[in-house]
């Protein structure tokens, strides 16, 4: 609520209101209710002063004002000072600790001095701590600037006082961080002691003085301080699991990174120590260690047999350091920690990954899914929930807020901004009348249409621009000559606003930016050329075009219109670029180029809205985004001055040249792209760099702050970006060019069709109302009134939408044409109706009056054009109006049949084909038949992974036989099933069903590969095999739901995804212009370096070397020689999947057939810096909101998840219930006393918290372990565990006596059981059987699993399990998700096993990574999903050439020769599979995200669950043991306590219950039908949705007690209140009557009727409100 109705005006703040302000002081202190204020949002500190306040005056400024704001005045007792600006300063008027008077000059003094900041000083000292090499006089302006912020503190302690408020200098927090900081500095600048680098960098904290100078800025910040707020439970959740997975992590896999392959001595052999470089810093290892070609570190092996094995003469063992520098094991729960925190973030996964299946087996990599899953998958899901709830609530109350405003404020503000706009306006109008004649009809309408159109945008822009400049505009700008020049602007007028012109310009664009793709390296002269003549032609035409339309609307509307400016500045750009051809330094002009791809904006709706929405987000997005610029220089600078001088002493810890990396934070530069580079995702190489240098306490601690705050920024900036409806509100500007198009389009299709017409049905005439139909059409269509989901709901907004009255009469939506059909069709397929052939008495009228037999119950008589005989399809509500029809007849016979021919229903061949059709029918139908070929389906694509990794084995001839022949008869079984469809189907009926379609294309591939095995010259058709494993779409409902989903979807983004493949072409050919040839580089092939550039130069040196003639010049893998190559390598970038090595290549670049040298292009880094802004991170954004759109409009439609089946939606309530109740049933208390004690002990809350301190503990000491312990420390271990073990028993013991039979009646019972029979088994094998047999973490690690009790309702943190809640309500829409991804992953690597099982190993492609087997394909997949280290397996698949492979290569014991990639396939297969893929992974992300916020929103819109009764219910019988439907009435109070929010009345509630007025029976008892209803109501309100759920309630409590205890309520708790009341009075009456008679007694009689009076008084009061508040009395 806003302070007060009438805002006052600005008035001085003198002694008498100080005055004022005292005696109000002293007022509140004596007052016991206090008035109830709120402070203004317009009001508060740092915003502008409103105008309807009144004129700020000359004398005012900088002088104290009373406080506008009533709450701050009163309650805060403050006084105001406002700047030039009208910006608000707010300090305490009283007089505490050290505060003068407002009144002192001192003080009056400082707070002027303080009205007026200063933030380019602070600019200023950015910059100066920014520089590496400080000037000489850095001393003097560092000593400066510290008296400076000296000076400030100074001035404002005078100004606020020390502490007299929330507006002192204590009362400010970012007070404190200046005077630290001053502190600091002072100290450390004057002190002769040598402090901490920490102290000495603290400096750098002065750049976060820019958030409190920006008003914006300094609440942004406190609302990402409400968000952390709410990130707490998320927070402590992620912590809870990264420790739990830790452990797991250390039982599985401690010790396993040291184990090495060692080259065992031979007879008379010593092993000999040194380090493989003569740095002594750089690594310690020995060279008898196996490496791997190209590698650092040793390769790591393992004892079982899926892990990694040695080469012959060498031996696994368990020596020298862990890899990555020692950073990365299991061997102590710290690391194990930092290895877990690195797979959350997914930074170089793949090498992790690696790093243990080689040491431990491939089984592990089980754990590495369920780690991926969990962290990145669902904690991520949960942090961007809570942001969006966050960021929604802020939506919310800033909406709230600016409904408040009053009109005045508005009215006032739009008064004094207005001005003589008007008179302005009209002055312009006169003056252009003038100059127009009155015979030009069009140049007076462009002229009025210019001036409306200006004037809009004036009124937009609130600016006027001087008179004259109008003037001047109407005199020069305004050709109208002659009649001549008249009639020449009307001839070009016609021209250039004909449709086909604006055709042939949006073809002339594409064409032009065809000629911009074909640019490439190496190019040939012809080429060269057409592309320059072709830059001339487009240059002149687009020129052209500016000119004719300069004549037709002269000068002056020209520029009026925003699009006429743009191409305007693309033809100078271009003649520009003509005239400069020849002068050095001006290539870059031609990156401008990019910019006629803009134009088809112009033509293009789902273009402008796009920008338009992005431009509207941008502008709110300000603040965020200077914020985060704001942390990342503050991360820069700070980690510059901590870390920079250690990279330049320490360098050679990290290189062995002694040389600085590319990636250090030694200069200013780097650190932030350093920043840059951890934002984005990559941190863990840089963070090794940075322990090795500057050691672990000061390295962590700093990536984290980067990380945490970073990635907490970005997710808010992009949840901002999508705002899950941020295009909704706005819509495409009306345009007469896209209009033009659409008319054009439409003339050339009504002149084909007029064509086709003619050829195909001369005998037929057409009608001429036809073909202008389709031209109305057009010229009607409003693309202004189409928002951006409207418009990507269509495939392209030039389809057709031809109706016409004489070739299409009914039209229907046809749903079978695509794999989303409705649920009839999906579920049974009738007999095509257009060819039924049933029983039917009326089948004669009907066969005679229509031609095709059609029945007028089933469908109606509809045709697609006149030359057509197939019937469309009815649409989904006649399908269900027909349903309950065609029920009846598929009971009996399937649907109405008909033959393939033409019959006689009366003939006996008729009738014995339509029983042949009704006995396939029920064939196809029965359910044994339909799991039968689920089965088939199922065993086929289990052979099919046999065939292929059995193929090639020669070895293997019977198992290659018996595949062949099980081939053979699945191909039969699919066909014998198709034919018998088609038999009861029809043909009509069987390919109007996507899915039938789907099986007839599978079917076709099973022939196909049966021909393929024939000949030898088809064995290629061999390979379509992978496609066999769709069929399992079509047999699963569960699959069929999740692509219909996916479809609806994803399929109305293809416009938005045709402007993201649009921004991506732009910066393809940007850069293809920058890098184009730039690649190339002189390798040296015994060492696989590059050559120094001070060696060789270019490309002619190279080619001069002797030894180096077999790779004289070579270019990198990833380029951007063509447009084809940069979208590749823009997909790396995107993905941060070899983008390090496609940016060293660009930096490096010089020029073309120059040898690169080390970051001799370094700014080329802005070029991959903007792409990943705005070619990844807002096409993204774009993408996922309009997915978001789509998913909320469909789950709206069908009020449930689109994901889960309906049989899942069952599942889903029954799953509900069990996560809101403990379904277990109550066991009763044994009547033996020992047993009744122990039963209440163990049901008691003080023992479940004994017993979850002490599996905590038990994770604690879990955490001591370390590999390579002493003994003692083992021996302590093992006794720590076995007191556990111990005290687990007795647990288990104790419930045993006091639950008896009853124990393993419950599921957590049994399994605690297990875990201590498994752990007594554990510590009592290794002393029998040893150690080797049994681990010694086993034990560890079955105790660590009671851990999962912190997760159970009622046991653990209840914000655990609102947190899990959401997890489990989407799992069954998860788990379809992932059994499609199953599939396509199945599908993707049984293709991988054809094309790439025998690469060459190198790379990505390894042992445990690789395609020779179906484990291995899906191992790489996986990685491929998570966008993990795809760039390695596409580089190892690119050796094609006789220089990386062999070709001829024989490998052992099959028939395929080579180990050649196929660059081609190898990018049609990753591509594809990572849209695929991402795509998927994207809805799953929605699902639990969207889950998450309905949860929220229920909670928050006070909406009532069948959960919030059934716990009333269950409440009820604690009260209501008898069941008798009432309780009395003394007992509500403790029963409404008793109750689970929203229902819930917390003590005291009397006067509440009250209230509510529910009706009592005789003996002062309440119903709990009366109670249920009045709690509903009072929690839903006035809601529009409460009368139809008390109905619900009453019908289902009916329902549920048909025989209901009915008593006749004979009052009501508000009347019986009333009486009571009514009764007080009467007495107090009489009692005053009797002492008026009896004066003896007086005083003491008022002693004892005075409290009383005063209480049954204020009682009285309240119910009386209460009765006239009540909104229940009058309903119920």
């Amino acid at each position: 609520m806003l302070a007060s109705p009438e805002p006052k005006g600005l008035v001085p703040f003198t002694k008498e209101s100080f005055e004022l302000i005292k005696q109000h002081i002293a007022k509140t202190h004596n007052e016991e209710h206090e008035e109830d204020l709120k402070p203004n949002p317009d009001l508060e500190v740092g915003k502008e002063l409103p105008f309807i306040y009144g004129n700020l005056s000359q004398g005012m400024v900088s002088e104290p004002l009373e406080d506008v704001d009533p709450y701050y005045y009163k309650k805060k007792n403050t006084f105001i000072v406002l700047n030039k600006n009208r910006t608000i300063f707010r300090f305490n008027a009283a007089s505490i600790l050290c505060t003068l008077s407002p009144f002192n000059c001192i003080r009056g003094t400082t707070i002027k001095v303080l009205a007026h900041p200063y933030p380019f000083l602070v600019l200023l000292d950015c910059i100066f701590m920014s520089l590496t090499n400080l000037p000489k006089w850095r001393p003097v302006l560092e000593n400066t600037l510290l008296g400076i912020y000296t000076f400030e503190i100074l001035v404002k302690l005078f100004a606020r006082g020390v502490w007299a408020g929330s507006f002192s200098f204590l009362g400010d927090p970012w007070n404190w961080l200046d005077f630290s900081v001053t502190v600091f500095e002072v100290i450390i600048r004057y002190s002769p002691l040598n402090f901490i680098p920490m102290l000495q960098t603290a400096r750098t904290l002065r750049i976060l003085k820019i958030i409190p100078l920006n008003q914006g800025l300094k609440s942004l910040a406190g609302v990402l301080t409400h968000c952390l707020k709410k990130l707490i439970g998320v927070i402590i959740l992620t912590l809870f699991f990264l420790s739990v997975f830790s452990l797991i992590g250390m039982g599985l896999f401690m010790g396993n990174l040291k184990h090495k392959c060692f080259r065992w001595p031979q007879e008379n052999e010593n092993e000999t120590l040194h380090n493989k470089t003569g740095n002594p810093y750089y690594i310690r290892e020995t060279e008898n260690f196996y490496y791997l070609e190209g590698e650092r570190y040793a390769l790591l092996c393992g004892n079982r047999t899926d892990a990694g094995q040695c080469p012959e003469g060498y031996v696994c063992v368990k020596a020298g350091i862990n890899p990555d520098q020692g950073f990365t094991n299991f061997d102590s729960f710290g690391w194990a920690l930092f290895a877990l925190f690195r797979l959350m973030a997914q930074d170089y996964p793949e090498v992790l990954y690696h790093q243990i299946l080689y040491a431990s087996g491939k089984v592990y990599m089980i754990f590495f899914v369920v780690v991926s899953f969990w962290f990145s998958f669902y904690m991520a899901s949960l942090f961007l929930g809570i942001l969006a709830m966050a960021y929604e609530e802020e939506k919310q109350r800033v909406g709230q807020t600016s409904k408040k405003i009053e009109p005045k404020f508005q009215q006032t503000g739009k008064e004094l901004q207005e001005g003589n706009e008007t008179d302005e306006a009209k002055t312009i109008q006169i003056e252009m009348k003038k100059r127009s004649p009155t015979s030009t009809d069009t140049s007076l309408d462009v002229l009025e249409d210019a001036s409306l159109r200006h004037k809009e945008e004036l009124e937009k822009s609130k600016k006027i621009c001087p008179l004259y400049w109008y003037k001047f505009a109407t005199t020069f700008l305004i050709w109208n000559c002659s009649p001549c020049w008249s009639k020449l602007k009307e001839f070009v007028h016609r021209i250039v606003m004909a449709p086909f012109t604006d055709l042939f310009l949006i073809i002339c664009i594409i064409l032009n930016i065809c000629f911009l793709a074909l640019e490439r390296y190496p190019m040939s002269k012809s080429t060269n050329n057409l592309l320059n003549i072709g830059n001339l032609v487009f240059i002149g035409i687009f020129t052209a075009e500016m000119i004719f339309k300069i004549i037709a609307m002269h000068p002056y509307g020209y520029f009026q219109v925003g699009w006429n400016i743009f191409d305007s500045v693309i033809v100078f750009h271009g003649l520009t670029e003509l005239c400069l051809a020849n002068v050095e330094g001006m290539a870059l002009l031609r990156l401008f180029r990019m910019l006629r791809i803009f134009k088809l904006g112009k033509y293009w709706p789902t273009f402008q809205i796009l920008m338009r929405s992005l431009s509207n987000a941008w502008v709110t997005l300000r603040d965020l985004v200077l914020l985060l610029f704001t942390f990342m220089f503050f991360s820069a600078a700070f980690g510059m001055r901590l870390f920079g001088q250690n990279y330049e002493e320490f360098v050679c810890h990290i290189d062995k040249n002694c040389q600085l990396p590319r990636w250090h934070m030694h200069d200013f530069f780097h650190s932030y792209l350093n920043v840059f580079r951890i934002l984005c995702g990559e941190w863990v190489e840089t963070l090794w760099d940075c322990m090795e240098v500057a050691g672990q306490s000061w390295c962590i601690p700093f990536y984290l702050m980067v990380i945490l705050i970073g990635n907490l920024l970005f997710f808010y900036i992009f949840l901002e970006n999508c705002s899950f409806s941020s295009c909704k509100d706005v819509t495409a500007e009306e345009n007469n060019e896209a209009k033009n198009l659409q008319l054009a389009v439409a003339r050339i299709k009504k002149g084909i069709n007029y064509v086709l017409l003619k050829i195909l049905c001369k005998k037929q005439n057409v009608p001429k109302d036809t073909m202008d139909h389709v031209n109305e059409v057009y010229v009607k269509e409003d693309i202004s009134d189409h928002t951006l989901s409207e418009l990507s709901n269509a495939q392209d907004f030039l389809k057709d939408k031809e109706k016409s009255s004489g070739t299409e009469k009914n039209t229907t939506e046809n749903e079978s044409q695509s794999l989303i059909p409705s649920p009839s069709v999906s579920e049974t397929v009738p007999i095509a109706s257009g060819e039924s052939d049933i029983e039917n008495p009326d089948n004669k009228e009907i066969q005679s009056k229509s031609g095709d037999g059609d029945s007028k119950e089933k469908i109606k008589q509809s045709s697609s054009s006149e030359c057509s005989t197939v019937d469309i399809a009815i649409s989904e509500e006649e399908e269900m109006f027909y349903g309950s029809e065609r029920s009846k007849h598929t009971k009996n016979g399937c649907g109405r049949g008909s033959s393939l021919g033409q019959t006689s229903g009366a003939s006996k061949k008729g009738k014995i084909w339509q029983n042949i059709r009704k006995t396939c029918c029920k064939i196809v139908e029965n359910n044994w038949f339909k799991c039968f070929i689920g089965l088939v389906t199922l065993l086929s694509t289990g052979c099919l992974i046999l065939c292929w990794e059995q193929m090639y084995h020669d070895s293997r001839k019977t198992i290659k036989i018996l595949l062949e022949y099980a081939d053979m008869i699945f191909t039969y079984i699919f066909i014998l099933e198709m034919l018998l469809k088609w038999m009861a189907y029809g043909f009509k009926a069987y390919f109007s069903n996507g899915w039938y379609r789907l099986d007839f294309v599978v079917v076709i591939v099973f022939c196909l590969s049966l021909i393929g095995k024939t000949r030898e010259e088809l064995k290629p058709l061999i390979s379509m095999k992978f496609l066999r494993p769709l069929r399992v779409l079509s047999q699963f409902e569960r699959m069929k739901v999740v692509v219909r989903a996916l479809i609806k979807t994803t399929l109305p983004t293809l416009n938005v995804f045709l402007v993201c493949l649009m921004i991506w072409l732009i910066f393809s050919i940007m850069g293809v212009d920058l890098f184009a040839g730039r690649f190339y580089e002189c390798i040296d092939p015994t060492s696989g370096e590059r050559f120094p550039s001070s060696k060789v130069m270019n490309k002619s040196q190279c080619e001069s070397l002797l030894f180096n003639e077999s790779m004289p010049w070579e270019n990198a893998k990833m380029n951007f020689d063509n447009v084809g190559n940069g979208f590749l390598s823009l997909l790396q970038v995107a993905t941060f999947n070899g983008w390090i090595t496609i940016m060293n290549s660009a930096i490096d670049s010089v020029a073309v057939n120059i040898q690169p040298h080390f970051e001799v292009n370094i700014y080329m880094y802005c070029y991959f810096i903007n792409f990943i802004i705005f070619g990844v991170f807002l096409p993204l954004s774009m993408l996922i909101s309009v997915i978001i759109d789509n998913f909320n409009k469909h789950k709206i439609k069908i009020s449930s998840n689109i994901f889960i089946t309906v049989k899942q939606r069952k599942q889903y309530r029954r799953l509900k219930k069990l996560m809101y109740e403990d379904s277990q049933r109550p066991v009763p208390r044994p009547r033996n006393k020992l047993q009744g004690f122990i039963f209440d002990l163990v049901t008691s809350q003080v023992f479940n918290v004994i017993v979850m301190v002490l599996i905590c503990f038990q994770a604690i000491a879990m955490m001591i372990d370390t590999d390579g312990q002493s003994l003692e420390m083992y021996i302590a271990l093992y006794w720590i565990n076995s007191i556990f073990v111990m005290l687990y028993a007795m647990e288990c013991i104790l419930k045993l006596i006091a639950l008896r039979c009853f124990y393993f009646t419950i599921v957590w019972n049994i399994f605690d059981f297990m875990v201590v029979i498994f752990s007594i088994t554990g510590l009592c094998l290794p002393m029998t059987v040893g150690s080797y047999l049994v681990s010694p973490s086993f034990v560890q690690l079955i105790l660590l699993s009671r851990i999962i009790h912190m997760l159970r309702l009622g046991k653990g943190p209840k914000v655990f399990h609102n947190l899990m809640l959401p997890l489990m309500l989407s799992l069954p829409a998860l788990l379809n998700i992932i059994l499609l991804i199953f599939l396509v992953m199945f599908i993707y690597a049984i293709f991988g096993m054809y094309n790439f099982a025998y690469v060459k190993k190198e790379a990505g492609i390894n042992d445990v990574s690789n395609f020779e087997t179906f484990g291995s394909s899906m191992l790489c997949l996986f990685q491929v999903a998570i966008f993990a280290g795809w760039d390695g397996m596409l580089d190892a698949i690119f050796n094609s050439k006789w220089s990386d492979c062999d070709p001829d290569k024989i490998n052992p014991g099959t028939q395929v020769r080579g180990d050649c990639g196929n660059p081609s396939v190898g990018i049609f297969y990753f591509v594809s599979y990572i849209l695929i893929s991402w795509l998927i992974i994207v809805n799953m992300y929605i699902v639990v995200v969207m889950e998450f916020l309905n949860i929220a929103s229920k909670k928050k819109n006070k909406t009532l669950s069948e959960d919030d009764f059934r716990k009333f219910f269950q409440v009820w019988k604690r009260f209501d043991p008898d069941r008798t439907q009432y309780i009395d009435s003394s007992k509500l109070s403790d029963f409404a306590a008793a109750l689970d929010p929203p229902l819930f009345m917390a003590k005291p509630n009397k006067g509440q219950l009250i209230a509510l007025d529910l009706p009592m029976a005789v003996g002062d008892r309440i119903h709990c039908l009366d109670i249920l209803l009045a709690f509903t109501k009072r929690v839903m309100g006035q809601d529009v949705r409460m009368e139809k759920l008390l109905s619900e309630i009453e019908s289902g409590f009916l329902l549920a007690n048909p025989f209901k205890i009915t008593c006749e309520p004979i009052t009501t708790t508000l009347k019986r209140k009333q009486e009571a009341v009514s009764a007080t009075i009467i007495q107090r009456a009489y009692k005053n009557y009797r002492l008026r008679r009896n004066d003896k007694n007086t005083s003491h009689i008022n002693m004892i009727d005075d409290d009383r009076d005063v209480h049954a008084t204020k009682e009285g009061a309240y119910f009386d409100k209460a009765k006239e508040k009540s909104p229940i009395q009058s309903q119920i």
